[in-house]
């Protein structure tokens, strides 16, 4: 039995999954050196022989020495072939993790227009129409982002840890705080959901990342959550490039 070893390296977190077809054997995170990590999956799935790694961040080049030798490996990027039709201006600018959860979730629900949401370190929002385009979308600051930049931007206002709970009206600053930074992000996505929603009427609306519980059950929409889109969409493309 063949397993596939799928990287992703975002801003905060290093994830790594082994894929048997296209489930999830077992996966992981980390902020440190992936290396030993692969070892020991390999050592418990032999037939581990085919690698992806998409990456936001500068990779060391031993890890990429490493992977190439061990591997057949694909290192993802705007040259990688995928099974949609990319009709971003600036392909070289797009971020990997973007155009992956694309895939994943094209290949999840096919022939349908699609917005997808990924909330992580940034809230992006990706649209792919029901007949495999990638047009683009928006990003903007995550959760933390928005309550670290209150905190360095000013004198005065601290640095919150923020919440889930749907508190509205602060009565301190700290509560205040949270308060903006949860509710207003619940805000602006629901505005973006509705003006996607102009243009694409029968719009199946995806959200992902590691902050997607701050808002799924906040938004007054039919959602779909997926989790570990990203990772998915990249298993898709080590398929799509080896067959």
């Amino acid at each position: 039995m063949t397993y596939k070893l799928v990287l992703d390296f975002g801003n905060t977190l290093k994830k790594i999954a082994v894929f048997r077809d296209y489930d999830i054997v077992e996966n992981t995170s980390t902020q440190g050196d992936v290396v030993q990590i692969i070892e020991d999956f390999k050592r418990r799935y032999p037939n581990l022989k085919s690698a992806i790694l998409s990456s936001v961040i500068k990779i060391d080049i031993h890890l990429m020495t490493y992977l190439k030798t061990n591997f057949k490996f694909i290192y993802f990027n705007h040259n990688t072939v995928i099974p949609l039709l990319n009709k971003y201006q600036s392909p070289e600018t797009l971020g990997h993790d973007r155009i992956a959860a694309a895939v994943g979730a094209a290949i999840e629900f096919p022939e349908k227009d699609l917005l997808v949401i990924d909330a992580g370190s940034s809230i992006t929002y990706e649209i792919i129409t029901k007949t495999g385009e990638y047009l683009g979308g928006a990003i903007s600051p995550g959760i933390q982002m928005r309550a670290k930049a209150l905190n360095q931007f000013t004198n005065l206002l601290p640095l919150v840890e923020t919440h889930t709970n749907n508190l509205q009206i602060g009565n301190t600053t700290e509560t205040c705080l949270k308060s903006g930074v949860v509710n207003g992000a619940i805000a602006e996505i629901s505005g973006m959901i509705a003006a996607f929603l102009q243009s694409y009427e029968k719009l199946q609306i995806i959200l992902t990342g590691g902050d997607a519980y701050y808002f799924d059950k906040s938004l007054k929409y039919d959602i779909f959550a997926s989790e570990n889109l990203v990772l998915k969409g990249l298993n898709y493309i080590i398929d799509y490039n080896e067959h």
